[in-house]
């Protein structure tokens, strides 16, 4: 007897590594793309400033923290269609609106993939999130808590996307094992700076997955990155003023992580009760130089850090779910020509970031969200605690693709 699990794995509907191809529009759509809008919005009450700084790193000038009161948060244009019998396409355009109030527009995703390549072989190019780790491929509306984990926001500014191509091969295994790689342009954190002609990204990984019984099911994950950066921006926030340093890194990084998650469901059915236990571990080395933007010093630079989180979310009764994360984050680097302290917030300052996030949110169909978070935030370079409250809004209006697994 087939379980729940061979059964997808059979129709070619994979629940853990399901993707809009996965879902593309049906015969009598498939000429007609299928469209849909995201709105996100949010309301955020803080007892400190945020400028996001954490002692030890380097971070890209666009990872910020969301803005203080009432903001607008990203709204999603995704628009995907079957191509003809080979290949599919994707693309989510995001509009969104900065701490300083300034609006944006930016390609998340724009991508073409292949339906009906053999052996268990599927091929993507373009722009794409990256398969690494287990957040990092999904869109923000599909989060369970309102901002990223630390360990994404100080490893990848967030989230990790880029130019290029990935291979993928399911193994016809009797559970799901995946394995894959990407070449990217390496543009984005944490590669990045000028001269991007060639492969300056590369990425591999490998997905376990299956189901324990009827109630459970499971996904483990293996992944390595490299970049190489030149000239690669960062910005001292780490206190309230204009005055910060601009920092450029030259050098390379590597980054292995381990990423697990577990699902629980009565019976397999998830519409009443349901629970959710994920955790991500990511080490990162670094090495290279880092200049002032202003050409008044440069050092040499040794960059050891490791960032980890756990997260619980159990949906208790229709429409409602409860859950707690714990983030942390720990930097230790070698920073040898720091005698006049130009590279403080590159040496490592002996303090771990930490923060305890609780949340609940109310759901009246798939297609809304409200969702009130609490944090107890201790991540900030300067030691300070901050104990925040966030209120969010997800609305989807239009046909979207089903998230991941």
């Amino acid at each position: 007897m087939l379980t729940r699990y061979s059964r997808a794995r059979r129709i070619g509907v994979l629940l853990c590594c399901a993707t809009p191809a996965a879902w593309a529009a049906d015969a009598g759509n498939a000429f007609n793309p299928k469209m849909s809008l995201v709105l996100q919005g949010t309301f955020a009450d803080y007892q400190h400033d945020r400028p996001l700084s954490f002692g030890g790193f380097l971070l890209d000038p666009e990872t910020e923290a969301r803005p203080e009161g009432f903001s607008l948060g990203e709204t999603e244009l995704a628009v995907e269609s079957n191509i003809d019998d080979l290949w599919h396409g994707w693309a989510a355009i995001s509009f969104e609106n900065n701490a300083q109030g300034d609006s944006s527009v930016s390609v998340e995703e724009a991508y073409v993939n292949t339906l009906t390549l053999p052996e268990g072989l599927a091929f993507k190019m373009g722009r794409f999130f990256s398969d690494i780790g287990y957040q990092n491929r999904q869109h923000s509306h599909a989060w369970d808590f309102v901002e990223a984990p630390l360990v994404y926001q100080a490893f990848y500014a967030g989230q990790l996307d880029d130019d290029g191509l990935q291979l993928k091969w399911v193994a016809p295994t009797d559970v799901f094992l995946e394995f894959g790689a990407e070449a990217t342009r390496g543009a984005n954190y944490p590669s990045g700076g000028n001269h991007r002609s060639g492969v300056n990204g590369e990425t591999a990984f490998v997905h376990l997955g299956g189901d324990v019984g009827i109630d459970y099911s499971y996904r483990l994950g293996a992944s390595y990155l490299h970049g190489d950066s030149h000239d690669r921006q960062s910005n001292d926030s780490s206190d309230d003023s204009d005055s910060g340093n601009t920092y450029l890194f030259t050098g390379k990084s590597d980054i292995v992580g381990l990423d697990g998650v577990m699902k629980w469901a009565p019976q397999g059915n998830a519409t009443r009760r349901n629970a959710l236990l994920q955790a991500e571990v990511f080490r990162r080395h670094e090495s290279g130089d880092v200049t002032l933007g202003d050409d008044s010093a440069t050092t040499a630079y040794r960059g050891n850090a490791i960032g980890a989180y756990v997260q619980g979310v159990v949906q208790f009764m229709p429409r409602w779910r409860v859950g707690a994360r714990y983030d942390w984050l720990s930097a230790d680097n070698q920073v040898p020509n720091n005698a006049d302290g130009a590279f403080d917030i590159v040496a490592d300052d002996g303090h771990d970031a930490t923060r305890e996030s609780l949340m609940a949110d109310y759901s009246r169909s798939e297609f809304s969200r409200l969702r009130l978070q609490f944090n107890h935030d201790d991540s900030r370079a300067d030691g300070s605690t901050d104990n925040q409250i966030l209120l969010q809004y997800i609305f989807s209006l239009g046909s979207h693709p089903a998230h991941v697994f």
